[in-house]
């Protein structure tokens, strides 16, 4: 059982992690490569570092044929995720991709329960529901473009599945081994993808693959520290944290990632109060989480199941 004091930290070290993703749209604006190219040089030097760092480190990661697979698939959907995540804004706009993605931890109170045959925890859809509302009205969406939404609802879907599936990976082996493998597996997923669209969206293979300008320096912050670091440590705190609680906290994502934009863009537009309204829903969803599974077990209600 993790005390208050290791909870408050990994609970400190989840926020970190999620500013530094908040960063990830400010890279992906900044490099001119194409998002299945960003994916791909993202996934292979993040690959090759961490497999330096488990070298180095002395970590095991020769692993059975049947763990290397399974956790090789895991990155096949995180590679899905992402891929779907960059074709949602194109189809739509940002605000509606967001608003989408938002509805990871709706899924995940569903999908955790699901992989780890347990109830459902009524708290946690309804969390969940309070945290895509709040992310709604930062970005002040609407959904006319349903392609668009749907595909991001499809990449929360995966996005949601992985993370629950983290968790039980965890459970068996490193934090780097697991990263390392699942990102050789969305690089493979990457792979497979650019060919198919090129030649549906006829594009060339230098819009994947040739970098540009500060293209390299922007892909490296992207990789070691966005994802070696970032990602890594946030598959790490799967041991200590549940899947629900770590997707709900990175709907910050895009509130941290708006403020640095402002900051580093020097951006002048004036904030609506929609954002700082929809930004308390988050912050409250957020902070009412661990109040509300405190309050289920003291009044032994975290059995109760949503018919």
């Amino acid at each position: 059982m993790m005390n208050e004091e290791s909870q408050i930290k990994a609970y400190l070290q989840l926020h970190f992690i999620v500013l530094i993703w908040g960063a990830t749209a400010i890279l992906g604006k900044l490099i001119s490569l194409s998002p299945l190219g960003v994916v791909f040089y993202r996934t292979l030097i993040s690959a090759i570092a961490l497999y330096a760092i488990v070298r180095f480190r002395g970590v095991v990661f020769l692993l059975p044929r049947k763990e290397i697979a399974k956790i090789a698939g895991t990155g096949i959907l995180i590679g899905l995720h992402w891929t779907t995540f960059f074709l949602a804004a194109r189809l739509s706009n940002i605000s509606i991709c967001l608003a989408g993605i938002a509805t990871t931890s709706f899924w995940t109170s569903f999908i955790d329960p699901l992989v780890n045959r347990r109830p459902i925890k009524f708290y946690e859809p309804l969390l969940g529901v309070l945290s895509v509302v709040g992310i709604v009205l930062v970005f002040n969406s609407s959904f006319d473009e349903y392609l668009g939404l749907s595909v991001a609802i499809l990449s929360a879907i995966l996005a949601a599945t992985f993370t629950v599936i983290n968790g039980r990976l965890i459970t068996h082996q490193s934090h780097y081994t697991i990263t390392m493998y699942e990102m050789m597996g969305a690089c493979m997923t990457t792979l497979v993808i650019i060919p198919i669209s090129m030649y549906w969206v006829g594009e060339s293979a230098s819009d994947h693959f040739v970098m540009e300008g500060l293209d390299g320096l922007y892909v490296a912050l992207l990789s070691l520290l966005c994802t070696v670091f970032a990602f890594s440590l946030g598959v790490k705190l799967m041991k200590q944290l549940s899947a629900f609680s770590i997707n709900l906290t990175i709907n910050l994502e895009p509130v941290y990632g708006i403020v640095m934009a402002v900051l580093i863009f020097k951006d002048d537009e004036h904030m609506g109060n929609g954002f700082y309204f929809g930004t308390a829903l988050i912050i409250l969803s957020v902070l009412l989480y661990p109040l509300a599974r405190k309050l289920a077990k003291d009044k032994n209600l975290d059995s109760e199941v949503l018919q």
